[in-house]
């Protein structure tokens, strides 16, 4: 007779079969690798409010949206790429286009970001209220799901997946998330911040 040991046999199969049942159900992923984009300067993207502020030059200051192809048009200079860019990168790109028209001296520029609205991001499967969602600030995993209006009746918590696109590789990757962990405080670095363009799945 074959008989089948779970995880919920005696102490010693679970201790045998640890690696086949997970550690309590805890996914083996390096949560650490993944960024935080609270402690990163804003990528600007597509449809953000840009403000633009040249000192002494109010003809050359301007408040503009970022267009559907990336750019924006600036005073003098024409068409920028900004979408991808962080303010500081924007502000370096323009400064050096001025140059050629203004002396560095009159060309103080400061950009501010006026409008945030390419955050967004995927919720599907059983949720309340699946589709993209957005926010004018970084949100976790389980305020996404919040959301979303929370779980359905069916929802597998603890099988979550987060695919994240890799901007340097252009890859997806499958980040697993079991929801009892961040519920119970257990594993606080499970609750991810999302990034634009992150999927979240509860099957």
């Amino acid at each position: 007779m074959i008989r089948h040991v779970t995880c919920s046999a005696l102490p010693a199969a679970l201790a045998l079969l640890l690696m086949a049942c997970g550690s309590a159900g805890i996914p083996d992923y390096d949560y650490s690798q993944e960024p935080d984009p609270r402690e990163q300067e804003f990528v600007l993207g597509i449809s953000d409010g840009v403000q633009i502020h040249v000192w002494d030059n109010p003809d050359l200051s301007t408040d503009t949206r970022i267009r559907p192809d990336g750019t924006i048009t600036v005073p003098l200079i024409g068409d920028v790429t900004a979408a991808g860019k962080t303010p500081t990168e924007l502000r370096g790109v323009i400064a050096d286009r001025l140059s050629e028209y203004v002396k560095a001296e009159s060309a103080e520029i400061t950009v501010g970001v006026g409008e945030i609205n390419s955050y967004r991001f995927i919720i599907s499967g059983e949720v309340s209220e699946p589709g993209i969602h957005s926010a004018d600030r970084y949100v976790t995993v389980a305020e996404a799901i919040a959301m979303a209006g929370g779980f359905t009746r069916f929802a597998s918590r603890n099988d979550i997946v987060l695919q994240r696109r890799d901007r340097e590789t252009d890859e997806v990757r499958e980040i697993p998330i079991a929801y009892r962990a961040i519920s119970s405080g257990e594993h606080p670095e499970m609750n991810l911040v999302l990034l634009p363009g992150d999927s979240l799945h509860i099957p």
